[in-house]
């Protein structure tokens, strides 16, 4: 430890945590392609089936902002190793499972340890570079990991599942956890956490926790039962009445949970809610593109994987350093808005994709045009949510930014799967081949998904625009103008 001190074991503590969060971004998309194998060998009803994928989903999602909190009042290394041993326990019992219960259990499990890891990793990068120019780096490491890891996962997935079997989607996460830990173990510094000495809000715990499991549990629903379900609708209603509970407790709660006064870091706010919407319409194209792949075109489990690669590659590039330099010559703002435009275009150019399309150039320009936008996008997105935040909230700031991101994801592939399957149906109905109504419903939700990214870029030109720190953008200077000025004064 004394060795690493200083800036390198800086570097090599952002890589073990970009580590981590790849592990688990492809985690969420890997079993993606192995689900129909799982389902003969384990004898899965088509409703249970979605619970291999749900059951994480739910308590990742619930958990994030608690663990988030527990990171900041216990301490964010300690937090971060916990989840790591329970994911990594929890990875070896998925792939012993032998019976439905085991697996849908151990992925139960799986979930609590994610929203420990995920919910301290922007923390421990902003407190770990504090400085703008190399936290900015930091965060392209991170986007990087945590948005090019699905498609990463549908490749592996489709590797390890084609040439060995399902099981190994999990073991794989055995020995990188390992790795990790270990790492983590030597190259985060530890940190006491501002402590439990003023008491702890078990009420609001309780309440946000249950409000958000109740959230996303309505929200992965709809896929099975539809949005005027019992099943969805009882959930969501429950979650705003314990929400509207949980904000009454903490405005008189002397030692909340969640101060209200992060509520007031409008960058924080603000770039959530962009990423939500960027989520929404991004995420479902995942899942509906691999159906698309498969279903219409006939892909392979690795088919499908290969297919991502331009979106996964193109993000890669854009987080190596051109993303940074695009944002210091031009302002995250501008870079932004191009990404997401160039995001919303690509989204559409899936749906000049017919039965008979072939890779090129659809769907190929329009993952490399969502990987260019997204790349462009999330890392000044995720720099302007973590700006202003005291370091003592760092964790809750982390945990809201994750929370932003998981619930998204799971609105966002409940609605465009519900409005696919529903348009299909009609068409079907109408004596359309199952080709071409499958086809017709994956439009209809590309435009959805890119009506999505509209309002986001509507959001980011209209408001966020007036919330990103620095210095104001009409006082700086064009690079020309610059130039012309540095020569003068030359003179």
């Amino acid at each position: 430890m004394q060795q690493l001190s200083g800036d390198r074991r800086r570097w090599y503590a952002l890589i073990t945590v970009c580590f981590a969060q790849l592990m688990l971004t492809i985690d969420t998309s890997i079993l993606n392609v192995a689900l129909p194998q799982i389902q003969h060998d384990l004898h899965f009803s088509q409703s249970g089936l979605t619970w291999v994928v749900n059951a994480f989903l739910v308590t990742f999602g619930s958990l994030l902002l608690l663990a988030g909190r527990l990171g900041d009042l216990a301490g964010r290394k300690r937090v971060f190793l916990a989840g790591l041993t329970l994911f990594t326990v929890a990875s070896l019992l998925c792939g012993i499972a032998d019976s439905s219960g085991l697996l849908i259990g151990a992925r139960f499990l799986q979930g609590v340890g994610a929203a420990m890891q995920a919910s301290v990793i922007l923390a421990i990068l902003v407190t770990e570079f504090p400085e703008p120019e190399e936290r900015a780096k930091a965060m392209s490491a991170y986007v990087f990991a945590a948005v090019a890891g699905g498609s990463l996962g549908l490749l592996l997935g489709g590797t390890l599942t084609q040439l060995l079997n399902w099981h190994w989607i999990f073991f794989v996460n055995i020995p990188i956890g390992l790795a990790v830990g270990v790492a983590g173990w030597v190259l985060i510094p530890n940190d006491r956490g501002i402590g439990f000495s003023a008491g702890i809000d078990w009420l609001g715990s309780l309440l946000v926790t249950a409000a958000l499991a109740a959230a996303v549990y309505g929200f992965v629903e709809p896929s099975t039962y539809g949005w005027d379900s019992s099943h969805t609708l009882v959930p969501l209603a429950l979650a705003l009445v314990l929400l509207t509970a949980f904000v009454a407790v903490e405005n008189r709660h002397h030692n909340p949970i969640f101060p209200l006064r992060i509520l007031k870091l409008h960058g924080l706010m603000l770039s959530s809610a962009v990423r939500c919407l960027l989520v929404t319409g991004v995420y479902g194209m995942f899942f509906l593109g691999s159906l698309y792949l498969e279903k219409v075109l006939g892909y392979g489990a690795l088919g499908t994987g290969l297919a991502f690669l331009p979106y996964t590659v193109t993000v890669a590039i854009l987080s190596l350093g051109v993303n940074r330099r695009l944002v210091a010559r031009f302002g995250p703002v501008p870079v932004m808005a191009v990404g997401v435009a160039v995001a919303a275009a690509g989204i559409l150019m899936l749906r000049l994709g017919g039965t008979h399309a072939g890779f090129f150039p659809f769907p190929f320009l329009a993952f490399l045009g969502m990987g260019l936008g997204i790349g462009n996008a999330f890392t000044p997105l995720m720099t302007i949510a973590m700006a202003e935040v005291p370091l003592q909230d760092a964790g809750l700031a982390s945990g809201i930014v994750n929370v932003s991101q998981q619930v998204a994801g799971a609105l966002g592939l409940a609605l465009l799967t519900t409005i696919a399957t529903s348009h299909s149906t009609s068409l079907s109905r109408a004596g359309q081949s199952l080709d071409a109504s499958l086809v017709g419903g994956y439009h209809l939700a590309y435009e959805f998904a890119a009506g999505a990214l509209i309002l986001a870029l509507i959001l980011v030109v209209t408001v966020l625009r007036k919330h990103v720190p620095g210095p104001d953008p009409k006082q700086v200077p064009s690079p020309r103008l610059a130039h012309a000025s540095r020569r003068g004064a030359s003179r």
